[in-house]
């Protein structure tokens, strides 16, 4: 068997394997007599190394290694130290408040905090217009791209895009978070270890010589031209992590499924630790493929492997990259699916509908249209960049809702209504027509200003407010 050969069999077979592992785990769980829990929670049965290890490859995705490989300098590693600062917020201040409301949903905590469950409603719309028509796509395109590059295959990448797309509705549809999180943690370990193999071949391939490499791609300090400039790190960059590990419910939701407080902390306080690292293996590897090839953008990370790895290591790796993508997919699936289950569909359509029917029917069409969107995201500049850009559009907004929740509690609804479309409107301005600054301190802007129109709009409405609801103990 040739060298190709010995790659494409090793990268079925790991698939394979974790495949079967993850269903011989599934089976064994006994399951739990809440349906929604069950299927979009595990039935709260997680440990805290299925925590960590869901949590870390759901944002280790194919749009994270590749684009920020892609953006070929050191600054990018801001995105994974930053994630630090949110992970630990969740851990101190937000999760112990889902726990305390028992929540199946982030947007659960909206409506327990402001007693109107119409502020739920919008956030969960905003969120899952923003899986649908941004990560969901960017995930598949960039997964795409990799295995485009790596494997050398002569496929259109929306077609590629069509296979990943179908096993992670596999996994989302008929496993729920359970497989996912199992799945997840197996396939996280191979990245781990492989990924650093990546980089000790890389580094070995420059005889671990970085010289010729510009000193701006070797700085941690951009300048105002940069894709981070050094003083968006005062302003909207802290933000932006608390928004994504704090009340994303793609991230939060594997920490709503542990077994207690406890060990939902302790699997974040793993992931902390392995985020301060991770660098080397979502950064470095980007910087050694400029001195290589050049700028070379996206594709780096995937030349980069097909080129220093040997075949049967390199089709290991690409296994695991397959789990990766196949985790931020049917993770968002999941997710989606819970969001409109839980906060639209029980409420408003049908109180005694079956909750995985509903949820596999949505997980169906929120695999459709990302893949019919794939072919818009191939011309982007820098994928990571206009990721963050897009999630701009729900994230402050939002943030400044969970903001309110945890601060102005007494603040009634037509308040907290009126800032988060006060807030989306305004970043859309920012991003579509007018952008006189880096778009990182828009969105402290835009967080800042929907905050103070939320204040003015209640204080408008007159004295009042509502009592929190009580808490449920878990």
């Amino acid at each position: 068997m040739d060298g190709y050969g010995v790659q494409v069999g090793i990268f079925l077979g790991l698939t394979t394997l974790v495949a079967l592992l993850t269903w011989w785990r599934c089976r064994r769980a006994v399951p739990d007599g809440d349906a929604a829990r069950d299927y979009f929670l595990a039935g709260g049965t997680l440990s805290w190394p299925f925590v960590a290890g869901s949590l870390l490859l759901t944002n280790i995705s194919a749009e994270q290694i590749v684009g920020m490989n892609g953006s070929q300098q050191l600054m990018a590693a801001w995105w994974e130290w930053g994630a630090a600062a949110g992970l630990l917020v969740l851990a101190h201040v937000l999760l112990p408040m889902y726990y305390r409301y028992r929540c199946t949903t982030t947007t659960e905590l909206l409506e327990h905090r402001f007693g109107d469950p119409g502020i739920r409603t919008i956030v969960s719309v905003l969120f899952l217009a923003g899986y649908l028509f941004i990560l969901l796509p960017v995930v598949l395109y960039t997964g795409s791209v990799f295995m485009k590059s790596m494997f050398g295959l002569d496929l259109p990448i929306v077609a590629i895009a069509a296979l990943f797309a179908s096993a992670g509705l596999a996994y989302a549809a008929f496993g729920g978070l359970r497989a996912i999180a199992i799945s997840d943690t197996f396939n996280g370990v191979g990245l781990l270890v492989i990924g650093g193999a990546v980089t000790w071949f890389a580094l070995a391939a420059v005889d671990f010589d970085l010289s010729g490499v510009p000193a701006e791609r070797l700085g941690l300090w951009g300048g105002n031209d940069s894709d981070i400039p050094w003083h968006t790190l005062l302003t909207g960059m802290l933000f932006i992590h608390i928004f994504y590990w704090g009340t994303n419910m793609v991230i939060v939701q594997r920490t709503l499924a542990a077994r207690s407080l406890r060990e939902a902390q302790k699997g974040i306080y793993v992931a902390v630790g392995f985020k301060l690292v991770l660098p080397l293996i979502v950064v470095l590897p980007g910087i050694i493929a400029y001195k290589l090839y050049g700028p070379v953008g996206d594709v780096a990370y995937g030349r980069l492997v097909g080129d220093v790895l040997p075949p049967w290591l390199s089709g290991a790796f690409a296994a695991m990259i397959t789990g990766a993508v196949l985790s931020s997919f049917n993770s968002c699936l999941n997710s989606a699916s819970a969001l409109y289950t839980c906060d639209i569909h029980l409420k408003y359509v049908d109180p005694a509908a079956p909750v995985r029917r509903v949820g596999q029917v949505v997980a169906v069409v929120f695999t459709v249209i990302p893949v019919l969107m794939v072919p818009m995201f191939q011309h982007a500049h820098s994928i990571i960049d206009l990721l963050q850009r897009l999630n701009g559009l729900y994230s402050m907004p939002v943030l400044a809702a969970f903001l309110a929740a945890i601060f102005m509690a007494r603040v009634r609804g037509p308040a907290v209504k009126t800032g988060l479309l006060f807030g989306a409107g305004l970043y859309a301005w920012f991003t579509f027509v007018w952008s006189p600054l880096h778009y990182i301190h828009l969105m402290a802007i835009t967080l800042g200003s929907t905050l103070l129109v939320i204040a003015l709009v209640d204080r408008v409405l007159g004295p009042g407010g509502h009592a929190p609801v009580a808490a449920v103990s878990r």
